[in-house]
């Protein structure tokens, strides 16, 4: 079994904002890729509603993922997504059981 930190990190697009939304995560995977204790960080858009995106983390600690939190990519994306999506990022962090 892993030690290590599982993210899954969703949020929904508002419907005329999707290309926007997109724009702005993809700029986040190549900076968070080459962050210290980043094991994977994968950006997913739902076939079935192109409105919503899923971002699929893994991290080799909690020092590291919170380093990630405070980065300023991680801050400036954040506030970019503020006023394009439906609502507030639903992220929830899980444990690896096989």
């Amino acid at each position: 079994m892993s030690n290590t930190i599982h993210l899954i990190a969703r949020t929904i697009a508002l419907p005329d904002k999707v290309e926007l939304v997109k724009t702005i995560l993809l700029e986040l995977i190549e900076p968070t890729r080459q962050e210290t204790g980043c094991i994977k960080y994968e950006l997913l858009q739902n076939q079935s509603d192109p409105t919503e995106f899923t971002i699929v983390e893994e991290w080799a600690s909690d020092e590291t993922l919170k380093a990630h939190g405070n980065s300023a990519h991680l801050k400036t994306a954040v506030s970019k997504l503020e006023n394009v999506i439906a609502g507030p990022l639903d992220v929830r962090r899980y444990d690896l059981l096989a």
